[in-house]
């Protein structure tokens, strides 16, 4: 390592060298430079103009840091834990608590995965505990600088969310000029700053669900309103950053959906004005009078106004509205200088007397006689020529006191006497122009409204006929009309190489339009597209007819398993059973296969227990290109063979090798084009483990989903190492005991995986006595003991009804005993850990006296000397309570002693009863407290 620095001190001096020809120019510090002088990065920080910038430095602190190593055989390794490598991470973390942690800065300079990176590593060093959901974590329980990673974390994941769902370019700001402080001392001042925005961050995140829940507009009005509150509290010139201009957007525009408006607000800007006097049908047009002088408005946001007025006027009424709003906007259009429309244009035509009044009213208003310029002066005059076109109305318009004001006398004359003359020559036989509702619109116009039929119709016909008359009208690919239309990338080549360019838009959108049925479980429309679909590709292409009848297996395969899971126990019917047998032995030559239609069809087979089929038929050609076939079968051969001699094991070692595999770490990494190896090293677990959770909650077989569980709780535990704390399981005995290459395995992904897997088995059977004790194990060794200990009772209490009958021996063992014993100690309930200890097949005296020592005991103490029915912890109980002078507690000891039932010399059977009442009755006590 030492001679690695000086060969890079000796090249920075010579890029020194080098560089002195340009002395305008100075030399940009080397990240290396920065391991050897302590000091360098805080000096490099404090300078107005540092190259390289903060966010730079990071990129380049971690990408060093995720260089991989190589080992003595030449293979390439995962980067090494090393001091280097974590002085480097380390940097990256001060530079970003130098920016104050401004996600706004970090999120312009960072891509989503170099910044991911980061934050990972500041959980880490913030001691957030591994393998525990965010959302099971009580904030006001962990350290400041703990919190604050979590926030800083979630926050990030909420605004990519919001920020995906409105694009925008943005510029990059320039380096902040601040002085570097202690990143222990910032994380704490942090912690309270970036409260008083979390409120922001959600607001945005139910804004933007508002679209599909109305109720979540309420929800994001409030965090908005919560968020103006703080920033006015706060000091925010330090840390945090707002986008303030943003945030009244936001808040206006949640005002405006959730009618919170108030017209007589005089804090309402225009936008908020109008909305507010929509809403109450207050349907004044003196904001878009005032907005003809202010030009607050934007153009479009008042021709939008005038369109939903017009289709109202379609529905009955409003007629008089649309008039003046169609004047106001002529009027705003002639001032800037724009074309007036063609409706006003035809409303001048035979006008009724109070139309042209009104229309000179807002002329008059809109223009400052004293203060507008001799440009809209002579805009409006020009304006106000237009309107003489017709000549009925010459001698209104050049009579009112506006006309007279803003034209001399000898113009004014001279403009009535050409249109006299004009007026004489106009063919009273013309054709008059249609009605003011029956004008033909523009190309364009049609186009943009057959796309919008087109995004809604789900009609395939009528999706048909509407491509036609877009065809006719415009030749683009009209798949490309919305961008939520996917299809996937399997078969995107495929539909795109159809050369006719009208059938290859219909069968695109068809099957996307199709998909996105499925994915909101519409099936009805979803058969109607894909037999539409079927029936076009079938007379030009066998491939595509083969896909679209892969594609209509899925959808059964998916509309018959809805239905279970939404209670229906129908088995499915033959013919679905044998067109999935089909798709498995099918051979494949050049078809594009989905994996997921390989999948469900394994799911389902596994869901209805065709073990012997999935064992012995499938062909190998087919596993061969889906893994999860391959899964499928070993599967159902290591179930098949449950529970088995010892030779059943080695499919069971299979599938675990299979498993192992999956949650690895690749030795490969993917380079950019200078040779440099890449920021993110490539996991194949990465993605192999999210698809693998996603195909695990398809499955809902019990025998499936205990042997899955039971294989991750072995691996769950060899990787954790903790022989005292381990989680328990059905079937544990298959599994092997060991693992070849423990630093490949990913132990975050086992982690997860295990907790994810027993949720959702949970959620198909919260009754499955086996699963709740596991749920209970794994909650206790990552220390949440309140949700261990509930599912240690709820376990109890399913196999009891209710523990109204004993718990059986094989569900509270000596170990589940112990550990609800240590979760209730742990949580300082110390009387409870006294009655638990009788529980046990030989009573624990030590551990029940220490804990009734306890003075500092959060539970309800003498309240429960009525469960105890060892009289030799009674008599401790009445000693100690003696000594301390707790008279009223002795006596309640001394009461519960003096019970008959109690009585020694009882034979063992009423012993016997009166024990067993008495741990009823203290479990459904304890149920109550923990359900």
């Amino acid at each position: 390592f030492k001679k690695r620095n000086c060969r890079n001190s000796a090249e920075a001096a010579d890029r020194v060298a080098v560089s002195g020809s340009r002395p305008s120019t100075p030399p940009q510090t080397s990240w290396f430079e920065f391991l050897l002088d302590e000091m360098l990065l805080e000096n490099h920080l404090q300078k107005s103009h540092p190259d390289p910038v903060p966010v730079q430095l990071v990129i380049q602190f971690l990408e060093q840091a995720a260089k991989p190593s190589v080992n003595e055989q030449n293979q390439v390794q995962p980067p090494a834990d090393n001091r280097r490598n974590r002085t480097l991470k380390l940097l990256a973390l001060k530079v970003a608590a130098h920016l104050k942690w401004d996600l706004d800065v970090l999120e312009k300079g960072l891509t989503i995965p170099v910044l991911n990176m980061l934050l990972n590593e500041l959980l880490c060093v913030s001691k957030v505990p591994p393998g525990v959901k965010h959302v099971d974590l009580d904030l006001s329980t962990l350290p400041p600088t703990t919190a604050m990673a979590v926030i800083i974390y979630n926050r990030w994941a909420i605004r990519t969310i919001v920020l995906s769902s409105f694009p925008e370019k943005q510029t990059k700001p320039g380096p902040h000029q601040m002085n570097m402080l202690n990143i222990v001392q910032q994380e704490k001042e942090l912690t309270e700053n970036i409260l008083s925005v979390v409120h922001y961050d959600l607001g945005g995140i139910f804004f933007q669900q508002g679209c599909s829940d109305q109720l979540a507009y309420e929800k994001a009005r409030e965090h908005f309103q919560q968020t103006r509150e703080l920033l006015l509290k706060f000091d925010l010139t330090l840390h945090v950053h707002l986008d303030e201009k943003r945030l009244a957007g936001y808040w206006n525009a949640c005002r405006a959906l959730t009618g919170a408006l108030d017209p007589s607000d005089t804090q309402l800007n225009p936008y908020g004005q109008i909305n507010s006097l929509i809403r109450t049908r207050n349907y004044q047009v003196k904001a878009f009078i005032k907005d003809n002088v202010s030009l607050s408005l934007p153009n479009h946001l008042r021709q939008s106004v005038l369109r939903e007025f017009l289709h109202k006027v379609q529905q009955g009424g409003l007629d008089e509205v649309c008039h003046k709003l169609c004047v106001c906007n002529a009027v705003r259009d002639a001032l800037q200088g724009e074309v007036l429309s063609v409706r006003f244009q035809q409303l001048l035509h035979k006008p009724r007397k109070h139309v042209v009044d009104f229309m000179l009213e807002v002329c008059t208003r809109s223009l400052d006689k004293d203060r507008s310029s001799e440009t809209s002066k002579r805009k409006m005059v020009i304006f106000l020529k237009c309107s003489l076109a017709e000549p009925h109305l010459v001698f209104v318009v050049t009579a009112h006191k506006l006309f007279t004001e803003l034209l001399k006398e000898e113009d004014r004359k001279i403009l009535v006497e050409q249109m006299r003359k004009r007026s004489a020559t106009v063919n009273l036989c013309a054709k008059p122009l249609p009605s003011f509702y029956d004008i033909p619109a523009a190309a364009s116009v049609n186009i943009g409204q057959l796309e919008q039929q087109l995004i809604l119709c789900l009609d395939a016909r009528r999706i048909r006929q509407i491509l036609i008359e877009l065809h006719s009208m415009a030749e683009r690919p009209f798949w490309r009309v919305n961008n939520k239309w996917e299809v996937p990338p399997d078969y995107i080549n495929v539909i795109l190489n159809i050369k006719d360019n009208l059938t290859k838009d219909l069968v695109y959108i068809l099957m996307a339009k199709g998909l996105h049925c499925i994915t909101v479980k519409d099936f009805a429309h979803t058969r109607q597209l894909f037999s539409a679909c079927l029936e076009l590709v079938t007379e030009f292409s066998p491939k595509l007819r083969q896909v679209m009848l892969n594609e209509m297996l899925l959808l059964e395969v998916r509309a018959h398993e809805t239905g279970v899971a939404e209670g229906s126990n129908v088995r499915p019917p033959p013919d679905l059973v044998s067109r999935v047998r089909g798709y498995l032995e099918m051979r494949i030559h050049d078809l594009p296969l989905r994996q997921i239609v390989g999948e469900e069809c394994v799911a389902f087979m596994l869901n209805w227990r065709e073990n012997e089929y999935l064992t012995l038929q499938v062909p190998q050609q087919l596993v061969m290109n889906n893994p999860y076939i391959k899964l499928g079968q070993l599967l159902a051969s290591t179930c098949k063979e449950l529970p088995g001699p010892k030779e059943s094991r080695r499919t069971a070692k299979e599938l675990w090798e299979v498993v192992v595999q999956i949650c690895s770490v690749s030795n490969q990494h993917k380079r950019n084009s200078d040779g440099r190896v890449s920021l993110i090293k490539q996991r194949e677990s990465s993605m192999g483990i999210l698809r693998f959770i996603t195909f695990i909650k398809k499955l809902r077989e019990p025998l499936v989903l205990t042997t899955l569980i039971s294989l991750f709780v072995r691996f769950h535990s060899i990787v954790r190492d903790d022989i005292v704390n381990e989680v328990t399981a059905e079937h544990l005995a298959i599994w092997p005991s060991t693992l070849a290459n423990m630093q490949a395995v990913d132990v975050e992904a086992v982690a997860v995986t295990v907790k994810e897997l027993v949720t959702y088995a949970l959620t198909l059977n919260p009754n499955n006595q086996s699963w709740l004790i596991t749920q209970a194990d794994i909650y206790f060794v990552t220390n949440q003991y309140s949700a261990a200990l509930h599912f240690y009772l709820q376990a109890g209490a399913v196999c009891s009804d209710f523990f109204t009958k004993a718990v059986a021996p094989d569900v509270y063992t000596d170990q589940v005993l112990k550990r609800m014993i240590k979760c209730c100690s742990m949580l300082n309930c110390h009387t409870q850990v006294a009655v638990l200890c009788q529980f046990l097949r030989e009573v624990d005296y030590m551990t029940a006296f220490k804990a009734l020592q306890e003075q500092n005991s959060h539970d309800a103490m003498d309240s429960f000397y009525d469960y105890i029915w060892d009289v030799t912890i009674l008599e401790y109980l009445t000693h100690i309570h003696h000594k301390r002078g707790e008279s009223e507690k002795r006596q309640i000891a001394i009461k519960a002693i003096g019970q008959t039932e109690l009585n020694a010399s009882n034979p063992e059977e009423v012993l016997q009863l009166a024990a067993q009442k008495r741990k009823k009755k203290f479990l459904q006590a304890m149920a109550k407290l923990y359900f």
